[in-house]
C-alpha cells in the first residue's frame, strides 16, 4: 500500500513538473543561446527535481521551485566555461529522461515556430531580449515572460527586491531602446511619443502577437 501511494505521488509529481516544461525551456534557450544547451538544462533540471521531490513543500509555488532550481544549475554548471559539467552519468539519467522529458517532448518544446516564446513575441523583441546584458536579462524573463513577482524573482536569483526592481526597470529601459523604431512601426508608440524613456510593454507585444 506504501509502495503503491509513493508511486502515484511521484508519478503525479512529475505530471505536475511537465506542464512547465515549455516555460523552462523558452528561459533556458534565453540563458544559454543554444537549443543543445537549453535542453541540457532542462533535461538537468527535471533529474534533480526528481531526486529532490521530496523537499518540495505541497501548497507552494512548483513553477517557482523548479526555476530557482534551474537557475542555480545554470549558475553553478553553465554560466562558468566548464567542459566537464555532467551532473549524472549513464543509465539513471537516461532513464529519468525517457520517463519525464522525452525526445518528443523535448522536440515539441524546441521547435522555434511551435514554442510559446516565439509564439508571443517577434524576432525584433526575442533579438532584443538576447542582447540584454545577463542579470537584466534574467530579470526581465522571469517578471515580465514568466510573470514572477518580485519576491519570487528575489528568491529564485537570490538578489534583494530592491535589486530586482532596479534591474528590471533598467533592462525594460534598454528594450525600449532597443525596439524603438520596431515599436513605431508596429504602431505600439508614435513616433513623437517620448516613450523611449519608458520600460519597455512586453504585454502589448504579446497581445498583439497572440491575436496575429
Amino acid at each position: 500500500m506504501f509502495f503503491h501511494k509513493h508511486k502515484k505521488s511521484a508519478e503525479k509529481f512529475e505530471e505536475q513538473t511537465l506542464g512547465y516544461l515549455d516555460a523552462l525551456y523558452g528561459t533556458a534557450l534565453r540563458m544559454t543561446g543554444q537549443e543543445a544547451a537549453a535542453e541540457d538544462l532542462v533535461q538537468d533540471t527535471y533529474l534533480r527535481a526528481t531526486r529532490f521531490r521530496d523537499k518540495f513543500q505541497p501548497g507552494t509555488n512548483l513553477k517557482a521551485w523548479l526555476f530557482k532550481m534551474m537557475v542555480n544549475l545554470f549558475i553553478n554548471n553553465y554560466r562558468r566555461e566548464r567542459r566537464s559539467r555532467e551532473i549524472s552519468q549513464g543509465t539513471e539519467r537516461q532513464d529519468m529522461v525517457e520517463r519525464t522529458v522525452t525526445p518528443g517532448k523535448l522536440s515539441a518544446a524546441s521547435a522555434p515556430e511551435e514554442h510559446f516564446f516565439e509564439k508571443l513575441f517577434s524576432d525584433d523583441v526575442v533579438a532584443a531580449i538576447d542582447d540584454l546584458p545577463h542579470d537584466f536579462k534574467m530579470v526581465v524573463l522571469l517578471v515580465d515572460i514568466n510573470e514572477f513577482s518580485y519576491a519570487q524573482v528575489a528568491a529564485i536569483l537570490s538578489i534583494p527586491v530592491g535589486t530586482v526592481m532596479s534591474r528590471l526597470h533598467r533592462g525594460r529601459r534598454l528594450l525600449r531602446s532597443a525596439l524603438y523604431s520596431f515599436a513605431v512601426e508596429e504602431g505600439y508608440i508614435k513616433p513623437k511619443d517620448e516613450a523611449i524613456d519608458q520600460p519597455a510593454d512586453l504585454a502589448s507585444f504579446r497581445e498583439r502577437k497572440r491575436k496575429m
